[in-house]
């Protein structure tokens, strides 16, 4: 059964972070539903949305990890993609958020987790529909409201810990929709500042104990390979293909959330 376990938490955890790197996302969007619904499909184990929170927010720390150091090999350390008054303002409050809703998560029932899930999921497609009408600029041309660039982002990092989720998912949609942040720069920086709040969320989650470790251990494993290999896919696709995919991945999964819910 372990050798079934590590070979199915290994190729979620592989998927997960290879979205990570080919969007800018953590891969919760596309790990949370797996981890919950796969391994009972296959008889391989049972996870509540509780565990599943731990699991999600782990892989989303090693795949956003390995997606930052990914891209800062292929474009150099001072990658003129990366905004890092973006990452500074977002970040800081993102990982604020992210240990407040990962602390709260531990007094919430299982199905108050996949009902936040779900609500995000369903804003994420919304944003993502309305058009972005911002330029490929590169980050030093960048220009935002960092009040509301910082507020959205403490939210973001509430709701994300609560469900063990970086929050790209929904931090990508507004940066390109309200921020008007370039789509290459919003891919770029978003890893940074998902990996700022995956370090709050996982140490949120660890403070609340019952962590299942060998899934955790196989499904990081698999993070750790996937996120290079979408990171290097992503540098070769046009980025409003980077958008549609986006957009098709979060409305898959708010359908299969919500139809499991009602």
């Amino acid at each position: 059964m372990d050798v079934l376990l590590l070979l199915l938490m290994g190729s979620l955890g592989f998927v997960g972070s290879f979205f990570s790197g080919l969007l800018g996302i953590g891969g919760a969007i596309i790990s949370y539903p797996m981890l919950l619904f796969i391994p009972p499909a296959l008889g391989v184990a049972q996870f509540s949305p509780q565990e599943v929170s731990v699991i999600s927010m782990s892989q989303v720390f090693f795949a956003s990890l390995s997606g930052v150091l990914a891209f800062r090999k292929r474009n150099g350390r001072n990658s003129p993609l990366i905004h890092k008054g973006l990452v500074r303002d977002m970040g800081g409050s993102i990982l604020a958020g992210s240990l407040i809703g990962a602390a709260l998560s531990q007094y919430l029932s299982n199905e108050s987790i996949n009902v936040v899930y779900g609500i995000l999921a369903i804003i994420a497609v919304i944003l993502m529909l309305v058009k972005n009408r911002g330029t490929e600029a590169a980050a030093g041309e960048v220009t935002y409201n960092r009040f509301i660039a910082a507020g959205a982002a403490f939210a973001v990092g509430i709701v994300s810990g609560i469900v063990g989720a970086g929050g790209a998912f929904i931090l990508i949609p507004i940066m390109l929709t309200v921020l008007k942040i370039p789509t290459r720069v919003t891919i770029a920086s978003s890893l940074a500042i998902v990996f700022i709040s995956a370090i709050g969320g996982v140490i949120g989650k660890l403070s609340g104990g019952q962590i299942p470790l060998l899934p955790v251990l196989y499904t990081v494993i698999g993070s750790v390979l996937g996120a290079p290999v979408g990171s290097m896919v992503s540098a070769k696709i046009d980025v409003k293909y980077l958008r549609y995919g986006l957009i098709v991945l979060i409305c898959g999964t708010a359908i299969k959330i919500w139809s499991d819910i009602l």
